[in-house]
């Protein structure tokens, strides 16, 4: 087997094992064979008797591939241009119970969204993601030809919810179809598991807190135990879900998630912005953090899609100081992890009013070590021998990255995915040159258009509101002439 060497980068983000931290390298080599990393260091010496490619790290900063542990992008791109800039006013500006529910794809559509947001996220240096997608057919298919690193995450509920009015929210619940659910979700977990390419794995992810009885969020974490699987649900996502939460239990969302015994180690809470603690949620109690820090639960931190709607998690800096494992996902369209991480770093410091209360090193182990930890791996989200190979070349002579005194900020805060030359996930070439080679993302872009046009057409019959038109939900920017 060949070994390929990436040879005197100029600079390399490697793991120190003992020091448990990434570090700078300057003019160092990564050497790798099949899907793993052999070398990272001066020097290196391939065995003698080896086949060897030499590939020039001149002008490149070769890094961990980053993971993206909540993200929805088999629905997810059909909001575009729909869910920028509205929430309902009548339940506190989420978009959940209202807005989202009337842009709804078909089956057809999931294939080309699930391709456009793969393409994205590979060029901007995702090369682990976690999936939470309603269950389609072409699911594995997709994301095995991608060569993307996926983590299958089927979501599955007792109830589904729905507005009337705008500002009360309903609940149909179906107790056996959640279970049903559940167990198509495993079932489509265990194929994932199993699949050839060795790349995909699974999660275990009932959809939502206040969508689920206790019997299938126990029964859920019974499972992804019994698989040695991580298990993620949405929980302190919207003032609306917290309040109904109360209203049912007397405690907060996390609380009772506690309470059933749930929240551990491999345990990832979706958002985990309104704590007892956050202005808006205005609860007698102060315990939620110590809560999450205490059972070392990880919380998905996702940003950009609640920013558009005025709300924030209060704030990053801080749950990292109460020991909470952070991981970052893009959740929402544009799925673009380096525009998620600038996110993450410039709202901790306005909601803290601080620009001290996090750092550039913070960010990027959320987005490496913090969600590879949460996913029990340790042999992704860094650069060490053992490790799989899956790494990103920056290229340090692209003009926003310049001057690079610090190359890892000047990607994150300057220059972003238009930087990101190479990707490698498992050894394989997936993106050259700044090129998805393994997707056609001019196909999956036409796909996605006319699968949003169908979507339109039937906006007005999934509207339980008013009926309305999606010009009436959502105006367009200025007037057509």
């Amino acid at each position: 087997m060949t070994i390929t060497v990436i040879k005197n980068a100029e600079f390399v983000v490697a793991w120190d094992a003992q020091a448990g931290r990434h570090t700078y390298l300057k003019d160092a080599d990564v050497a790798f064979e099949g899907n793993a990393i052999v070398h990272v260091g001066k020097d290196y010496r391939p065995p003698q008797g080896k086949a060897v490619q030499i590939l020039s790290g001149q002008g490149r900063m070769v890094m961990p591939g980053l993971v993206n542990i909540h993200s929805h992008p088999a629905s997810e791109p059909l909001n575009k241009g729909y869910t920028d800039e509205i929430g309902s006013p009548g339940l506190y500006n989420s978009g959940l119970y209202e807005i989202m529910p009337l842009m709804r794809g078909d089956a057809e559509a999931a294939p080309h969204c699930l391709n456009q947001s793969l393409g994205e996220l590979l060029l901007s240096g995702v090369t682990t993601l976690v999936d939470m997608s309603g269950t389609h057919e072409t699911w594995i298919d997709v994301a095995a030809d991608s060569g993307m690193r996926a983590c299958i995450a089927p979501l599955f509920k007792s109830a589904r919810w729905f507005t009337r009015n705008g500002h009360l929210v309903e609940y149909e619940w179906d107790e056996e179809a959640g279970m049903r659910s559940m167990q198509a979700a495993l079932d489509l977990v265990d194929k994932a598991c199993a699949h050839e390419s060795g790349r995909l794995f699974g999660m275990v992810t009932p959809a939502q807190v206040d969508t689920c009885t206790p019997e299938l969020i126990q029964t859920s974490h019974q499972e992804a135990r019994r698989r040695n699987l991580s298990w993620q649900i949405h929980a302190a996502q919207s003032v609306p879900e917290f309040h109904e939460m109360t209203r049912r239990h007397g405690v907060t969302p996390i609380q009772w998630l506690h309470s059933l015994g749930v929240l551990q180690p491999r345990s990832i809470v979706g958002h985990g912005i309104f704590l007892d603690d956050h202005p808006r949620a205005a609860w007698h109690t102060r315990s939620d953090l110590a809560i999450l820090a205490e059972t070392q639960t990880t919380v998905a931190h996702c940003p950009t899609i609640f920013m558009r709607r005025g709300m924030a998690l209060r704030d990053f800096g801080r749950y990292r100081r109460a020991g909470v494992n952070m991981g970052i996902g893009t959740d929402s369209y544009p799925h673009n992890m380096m525009d998620e991480m600038r996110h993450v770093g410039y709202l901790a410091r306005l909601m803290a009013d601080d620009p001290r209360t996090t750092t550039t090193a913070e960010i990027f182990d959320a987005a490496t070590i913090g969600a590879a930890k949460a996913l029990g791996r340790d042999d992704i989200g860094r650069l060490a021998p053992g490790a799989k190979a899956d790494m990103v070349l920056v290229d340090l002579r692209h003009p926003m990255m310049s001057p690079y005194r610090d190359p890892v900020r000047s990607l994150i805060f300057a220059a972003g995915d238009r930087a990101v030359h190479t990707v490698f996930v498992d050894g394989r070439k997936v993106v050259e040159d700044g090129e998805v080679l393994t997707i056609d993302r001019a196909a999956a872009a036409a796909g996605v258009q006319a699968a949003q046009q169908r979507a339109i057409a039937k906006f007005p019959s999934l509207d339980l509101v008013a009926q309305r038109s999606i010009a009436e939900v959502a105006p367009l920017t200025f007037p057509l002439g």
